[in-house]
């Protein structure tokens, strides 16, 4: 049977990086999809995973599949409903204002900078994406290869808006927590502006499950410098996971060693979420 996880998950718990994927007759995906679609990665089947988990509240992220046609996504988000669900979606420098208007209408509160394939806005046009959307409150998500962190930084602490940072910082090379990439996305949390999601330590991982210590090592270190600029995601369905696919309990669970405190489990999981999604 599918675990569950090993402790109390607070009340308004949020999984804050998940995809949703339908069928492709109704969702095409588009031409710059770089990867295969997970069929049946439907919002029936993330149910089950969030009423096992015992997560009250879920922050759809666009895939790269289906490019800037948010509908997938957002569709998701209104079946859900607002009080229970929101959006990262995909825009460009060029979408139209009104459009914008009508996203943060049906939940969006972010725009999604994919930097790995499949992107639709490029490092330099980064800083014309935010400036778009700033006015609306949300923040620009970016995902990227960590080892990049030093060049990036200044960039990213100039952008006016709120920046989330995926996944740990997703170093590809992994690295300890005094190497100079950590030590930019540390100085980057610790600023106030900047955001991380701890999710998908599987991505990257040398150590492998169920500690992933090299990649547990940075999450811990974030979680001292400044548990409340950190939320967590469970990035089901996990589209670029070899099979068999990461049980997102134990994935849960690692926050017991990340945020030993209780109180900064909640912060991660509540609080800090609502804050930054408008819940």
């Amino acid at each position: 049977m599918p675990a569950k996880p090993s402790f109390p998950v607070p009340p308004g718990a949020v999984d804050c990086h998940m995809h949703i994927y339908g069928p492709p007759e109704r969702y095409p995906v588009a031409a710059t999809n770089p990867s295969p679609v997970p069929l049946g990665s439907d919002l029936a089947a993330y149910r089950t995973v969030q009423a096992r988990l015992g997560l009250t509240r879920t922050v759809v992220v666009q895939p790269t599949a289906y490019g800037a046609d948010n509908s997938c996504t957002l569709d998701a988000v209104a079946e859900l409903g607002l009080d229970r669900a929101r959006a990262v979606v995909v825009v460009t420098p060029e979408t139209p204002e009104a459009e914008l208007r009508r996203l943060h209408a049906a939940g969006a509160r972010g725009a999604r900078a994919f930097m790995l394939g499949g992107g639709l806005v490029p490092w330099e046009r980064l800083l014309d994406l935010a400036t778009h959307v700033a006015p609306l409150g949300w923040h620009v998500q970016l995902q990227f290869d960590g080892g990049e962190m030093p060049e990036r930084e200044s960039l990213i602490r100039s952008l006016p808006c709120p920046v989330v940072i995926d996944h740990i910082g997703r170093f590809h090379e992994p690295v300890r927590p005094d190497a100079p990439p950590a030590r930019s996305l540390l100085r980057l949390l610790e600023s106030g502006r900047i955001w991380v999601k701890l999710s998908s330590p599987y991505g990257v991982s040398r150590h492998g499950p169920p500690g992933y210590a090299d990649v547990s090592a940075i999450a811990r270190a974030l979680v001292a410098a400044a548990p409340g600029r950190l939320v967590w995601g469970s990035n089901w369905p996990h589209p670029n996971a070899p099979a068999p696919k990461p049980d997102e309990a134990p994935l849960l669970d690692l926050l017991m060693d990340w945020a030993p405190e209780e109180a900064a489990r909640h912060a991660i999981l509540v609080s800090n979420p609502a804050q930054l999604y408008d819940f």
